[in-house]
């Protein structure tokens, strides 16, 4: 695999029949992007099995340029490990056509979807403590406008 090199749009006019998102949005030039970042998840998912079980399910490949493969890891333990087996992946990159010359390895913590809210507890109450309070609110209607209850 060589070098990522981002692919000329044909026209700078959309065609006017329909075609699906992706392709609609591949040949316009900010499709680049979207090609770099398809590139190098394939070039991930090669370079991937060159990664012994555990450590595969903690690393991700970042980034490919200028001779650098930039790895992320979720802990500085994995980050350790991966640092032990640059040299074979150095050597599966260049087996593949990449400029690979040094790897670099940058921890990250692993983006955690925030928790769901607490559901709301309903409270539940006794038939006697509901018949109490709807005592309590009655005679706070039984009472006069100008203050004085009925009783008094």
């Amino acid at each position: 695999m060589s070098e990522f090199q981002p692919k000329p749009a044909k026209s700078s006019r959309l065609p006017s029949t329909p075609t699906a998102a992706l392709d609609a949005l591949l040949a316009v030039p900010a499709g680049n992007t979207i090609r770099r970042a398809l590139w190098l998840d394939e070039l991930d998912r090669r370079l991937r099995p060159l990664l012994p079980f555990p450590l595969s399910a903690h690393a991700r490949l970042a980034n490919h340029e200028h001779g650098r493969l930039v790895y992320l890891v979720d802990s500085p333990v994995w980050r350790a490990k991966l640092r032990l087996l640059a040299p074979e992946l150095l050597s599966g990159a260049r087996s593949m056509g990449l400029d690979a010359a040094k790897v670099v390895i940058k921890t990250s913590l692993p983006s955690r979807a925030p928790a769901p809210p607490a559901p709301a507890k309903t409270v539940t109450m006794s038939a006697a403590a509901k018949k109490s309070l709807e005592a309590a609110l009655a005679s706070l209607k039984t009472t006069d406008p100008d203050g004085t209850d009925d009783a008094g």
